[in-house]
Formats: structure tokens, C-alpha cells, sequence
């Protein structure tokens, strides 16, 4: 890329000089400058500085030698989706009600008494509650000096002559039991009788 030089200022566009300066400028006499010796520095780019010239200018031939034929046409497709039928009614009734409070009409409220109902208890009741109050005062106040001193009897009810006579007899049946010498027993032998019908027994049963 070319860049082309810029025209020089006219003369009324430059810098206007004071009175005095200008007289000194004028009467400068170039004798008395020294001379000096010029000296040129030559500063040379760093390694980054031509990596970072050359991205550039690789870039910037990108940009001028692309081809705009291998751009593909896109459509824009805008969405505006539009709400539904119910969250249009739920909007419609929100905004019925905040206008409703809005303007609502105070002068068509009516006034209204309010009345104190106070429920009496019954006959039944009150008495189970004076009942009740007595108690109280009864365990309260009590009196302990009205109390009398009690002696408690301990009664001991022996058995008669029958129940001893049978706990004695108890008590001898289970030492016999236990104290039971088994060697006095005598061997027996079983005899088993299985009696046989007589012959009229037979002829009995055959007739009948």
C-alpha cells in the first residue's frame, strides 16, 4: 500500500514569527556555529518485531487477495416468539387486577358493626366448675390438726386343725414319692386273653 506525500502549507497557514525573534533570525550570523560531526544510528528490528511485521503483512494479504466467491449466502431468521393464549389470559387477569386496585371505589364499601358474641356457659358447667373450685380450696386449706391419730392392727390368721392335718398328708405323700424304694418291687408277668368264640356263639351269629 502507497501513501501519497501531503501537499505543503500555504504561506498564510504558517506559524507567524514574533517582531523581535524575527530580527534576531535575520541578523544571525552562521561564523560562530561549530561544527560537528554527524553521526547515524542505525537501529535494527528485534526477531519479534519481524515476526510480528510479517503476521501482519501476511495478514493484511489475506484480507486483500480473499475471495468473496467462497462465501456461502446465510439467511437470517429472526424469532420473535410470540406467547400463547393462556399466558396471554393470565396477562389480561393480572392487569384486570392491578387496575381493579387501583381504582376501586372506597365510597362503595358499607360499613359494617362488629358485634361481640359472648358465649355464657350452661347450669351444668358452672356447677362442675364450682365443684371443681371447692376441691381445690378443700386440698389448699386442709386442715391437718383436725386429723386423728390411727393405730393400724396387724391381724395373723393361723390355720385350723384341718388344714394342718392336710398339709401334713401332702407333705408325707411326696416323701414317700421321692424317698420310693424301686428294688421292692416284684417281676410280674403280663398275661394277655384273647377269648375265642365257642361253636353256639359261631352258629348264633350265622343264623341271625
Amino acid at each position: 500500500m502507497s501513501s501519497c506525500p501531503a501537499p505543503p502549507p500555504a504561506l498564510k497557514d504558517l506559524p507567524k514569527v514574533a517582531g523581535d525573534l524575527k530580527s534576531e533570525l535575520e541578523g544571525f550570523k552562521t561564523d560562530s556555529l561549530k561544527n560537528a560531526p554527524t553521526q547515524e544510528k542505525i537501529i535494527l528490528p528485534s526477531a519479534e518485531d519481524v515476526a510480528a511485521e510479517k503476521k501482519e503483512k501476511a495478514l493484511i494479504a489475506g484480507i486483500e487477495k480473499f475471495d468473496h466467491n467462497k462465501l456461502k449466502h446465510t439467511e437470517t431468521q429472526e424469532k420473535n416468539p410470540l406467547p400463547d393464549k393462556e399466558a396471554v389470559q393470565q396477562e389480561k387477569n393480572h392487569q384486570n387486577l392491578i387496575t381493579g386496585v387501583e381504582h376501586f371505589d372506597k365510597s362503595s364499601m358499607r360499613h359494617a358493626t362488629t358485634t361481640e358474641k359472648i358465649v355464657l356457659p350452661n347450669s351444668e358447667v358452672v356447677q362442675q366448675e364450682k365443684t371443681h373450685q371447692r376441691l381445690l380450696d378443700g386440698v389448699e386449706h386442709f386442715d391437718k390438726t383436725t386429723m386423728k391419730h390411727t393405730t393400724t392392727t396387724e391381724k395373723v390368721v393361723l390355720p385350723g386343725s384341718e388344714v394342718i392335718q392336710l398339709e401334713k398328708g401332702q407333705k408325707q405323700l411326696l416323701s414317700g414319692i421321692e424317698n420310693f424304694d424301686s428294688t421292692k418291687l416284684k417281676h410280674a408277668e403280663t398275661l394277655e386273653k384273647n377269648s375265642l368264640p365257642t361253636k353256639e356263639t359261631i352258629d348264633k351269629e350265622k343264623s341271625a
